[in-house]
């Protein structure tokens, strides 16, 4: 069996105000491609399928478009939740989606048996066993105690969550046993697992304090699917546990990292076989630093990476201690005539007097709710306690916002 393997598409994203709507449509178009040419039984999406829990109506009409295409080549679609995702949007269309032979995995169902199912092929004859595991909200698995530090809480998460792949995992063994087949089994994840590398897009919304799941947890499956992390890789050095990455960089930090998908093939009493299918690029970024006069070469550079009608989206970082009032002025003036944008202007300053005087220009997309709250903070006087205090008072109430928009 043939399984397409990606995750991490946060349909509806807007990156410094730029839509990504051309980008996801080329993606699937692609995607499409890929499943007839590599006669691909399946396709997994691990995760974060939209990019908030209010995608707006284009985000959903690609969503539509693809469940639409792969009904019609007779392949079997499984879409999994992630922590970007909306349990409800997911739910609402989920039970006339099944119609078409899409399953949908919003949030962890009560009886685990209902995580458990079988992906066939195209000829209707089973190809494997799927524990559909979604991102998992620690209330979905853990019932908080009070007087628990934050290294206990983190290990009843961890242990919460392995419990829960095991039973899992046990009732896709029994329904293996049930159908008479040495199917192959497949678990699915979106979480961080340890050593696992990430970008500043990923947003570590994991409520509680698990900062990464073993390796060694999960259960004994032939592929592990996972999502979450954007940048494609193995976990452990292990070449069936795989995050495939996002399709498309979503922020600058992902810029010149090779995209892919995974196409994963799987045979009874064989270790499953990966192959990487690189993502072509869609609209360029990239990411240049240097003086003025450096970014004068840097940034004609950076035009060389344009497509056709697709001028370079460009963060430009400013290197030098002089206070510039005209920077952004002198900026464009070097990007005026080249098929570049400039999204993301910043400056950076070594550490002399002079540029310790000088505020630094950063935008709210720039920030994290938490760096807010910190540079607010510290324009007061007030004791280490109630700064304590105050910032797990200020955690608890974004957690729940988090908690309650999914």
């Amino acid at each position: 069996m043939r399984i397409l393997h990606t995750s991490d598409w946060h349909l509806g994203q807007h990156f410094m105000g730029k839509t990504r709507h051309a980008e996801h449509q080329a993606f699937i178009d692609w995607l499409v491609r890929q499943v007839d040419a590599h006669a691909v039984d399946a396709v997994l999406v691990a995760g974060d399928i939209f990019d908030t829990g209010a995608p707006p109506s284009y985000a959903r009409e690609l969503y539509n478009r693809l469940v639409v295409d792969l009904h019609r080549a007779g392949v079997a679609l499984l879409l999994l939740g992630g922590n970007h995702d909306s349990v409800a949007t997911l739910e609402e269309s989920r039970p006339v989606l099944s119609c078409l032979g899409v399953t949908v995995v919003p949030a962890l169902a009560e009886d685990p048996a209902r995580q458990v199912l079988t992906l066939c092929r195209r000829d209707g004859s089973p190809g494997a066993i799927v524990c559909a595991i979604p991102f998992i909200r620690p209330r979905d698995v853990l019932h908080s105690q009070s007087g628990q530090s934050a290294e206990d809480k983190q290990r009843a998460l961890q242990e919460a969550i392995r419990h829960h792949y095991q039973r899992v995992h046990d009732h896709a063994c029994r329904q293996r046993e049930a159908l008479g087949q040495a199917l192959p089994i497949v678990a699915t994840g979106h979480l961080t697992t340890v050593g696992a590398s990430a970008s500043e897009s990923v947003r570590e919304i994991y409520v509680g304090s698990l900062e990464a799941f073993p390796t060694a947890a999960f259960p004994p499956a032939d592929y592990i699917a996972l999502g979450h992390i954007h940048r494609p890789q193995k976990v452990g050095g292990l070449d069936h546990v795989r995050y495939c990455g996002a399709p498309i960089p979503l922020s600058f930090d992902e810029t010149g990292q090779r995209k892919e998908v995974l196409l994963v093939e799987l045979q009874t009493g064989a270790p499953a076989r990966v192959h990487p299918l690189e993502v072509p690029c869609f609209q360029p970024l990239a990411s240049v630093r240097g003086t003025l006069a450096e970014l004068e070469i840097a940034i004609h550079q950076a035009a060389g990476l344009a497509l056709p009608e697709k001028p370079v989206w460009l963060e430009v970082t400013v290197r030098g201690d002089d206070y510039l009032s005209d920077l952004q002025a002198r900026v464009q003036q070097i990007a005026q005539g080249l098929p570049v944008e400039v999204l993301r202007l910043r400056r950076e300053r070594t550490q002399t007097a002079g540029a310790l005087h000088a505020a630094e220009r950063e935008t709210l997309d720039e920030l994290t709710p938490f760096e807010v709250f910190d540079k607010r903070m510290a324009q007061e006087t007030l004791d280490e306690a109630l700064q304590v205090r105050l910032r797990a008072c200020y955690r608890s109430v974004v957690d729940s916002l988090t908690e309650g928009a999914a």
